[in-house]
């Protein structure tokens, strides 16, 4: 695969994620937040079991060999990834019930400024450019988000609430993906997410198989092609590219959540709205320049 070709999966991959908010709102007409999320993870964490067998029967064909996996190690690591990932997409399920697609799609992407900065907790360098991106970023936010008073509205917060659990969530994989498959770390995280949600869901909501059946589209297209494809397509590529590419590619998610939120929901924009959206994304975009040497 050349760098093309994989700054191609790449885009492909920040369209799913930016397209599935719309799906996750979509959705909520028919089925509760939590039971959405658990129903959801669960098709991820089947989609990515084929993908696993399929990768490691062709490092068994080509070396002759399969590395031997630390399943203790997978399974620790995944409970933890998918309890932050749990709180994230759960608290961004429920926000979606309050917001828009594309408040929640560009509120999430937060996470790529906050990552370096509760790194500080853990020792970790931050250059000048995260602190104009963080100032930019919380510009962004008071005109995408506030709207005649400084009172955020409770769909917004629920999603910020989210952007730091991707924070945490984000850190954790960093911790864990060293030692461990990835595409096996990622299908164990959402089978815990799923597990946790499932646990969840009967104190606070009452899901039927009917509910899960009027939602099957969303569901489908979040559980596989956002969870299984694109979580995919962002593995192979990178293999393939450099992580500041990556990274600006997979911020499009952002901007596509946007435009699917015009284009499928008619949702359209106020000029405050639209310039706290480019706001944010310049601050994404300037939070991923000059990345620290490795």
């Amino acid at each position: 695969m050349n760098r093309l070709k994989a700054n191609v999966m790449l885009l492909l991959a920040a369209f799913i994620w930016g397209t599935a908010f719309v799906a996750q709102s979509v959705g909520m007409d028919s089925i509760g937040p939590v039971s959405f999320n658990c129903v959801r993870m669960f098709i991820g964490s089947l989609t990515l079991i084929p993908v696993i067998y399929f990768r490691r029967f062709m490092e068994k064909r080509k070396s002759g060999k399969v590395e031997k996996i630390d399943l203790k190690k997978h399974i620790i690591g995944g409970a933890a990834c998918g309890a932050f990932l749990f709180l994230a997409s759960v608290s961004q399920q429920m926000g979606l019930v309050f917001t828009t697609p594309a408040k929640s799609g560009f509120i999430t992407a937060l996470y790529v400024v906050l990552v370096p900065i509760v790194g500080l907790f853990f020792k970790k360098k931050v250059r000048w450019n995260m602190w104009v991106a963080v100032v930019l970023a919380a510009a962004g936010l008071y005109f995408l988000c506030i709207q005649g008073s400084f009172v955020l509205q409770l769909g917004d917060l629920l999603t910020l609430i989210c952007a730091f659990m991707y924070t945490f969530h984000v850190l954790t994989v960093d911790h864990f993906s060293p030692e461990t498959d990835p595409v096996i770390l990622s299908c164990l995280q959402f089978f815990f997410c799923s597990l946790f949600s499932f646990c969840l869901m009967f104190f606070i909501e009452e899901p039927s198989v009917l509910q899960i059946y009027n939602a099957a589209i969303p569901i489908l297209y979040t559980g596989v092609l956002s969870s299984g494809v694109a979580f995919t397509f962002q593995v192979c590529a990178q293999k393939h590219t450099s992580p500041t590419v990556a990274s600006l590619l997979m911020c499009l998610e952002s901007v596509f959540a946007v435009l699917a939120g015009m284009v499928i929901l008619s949702q359209i924009p106020s000029p405050a709205e639209a310039f706290g959206c480019v706001l944010m994304f310049v601050a994404i975009v300037l939070g991923q320049i000059f990345p620290e040497k490795e």
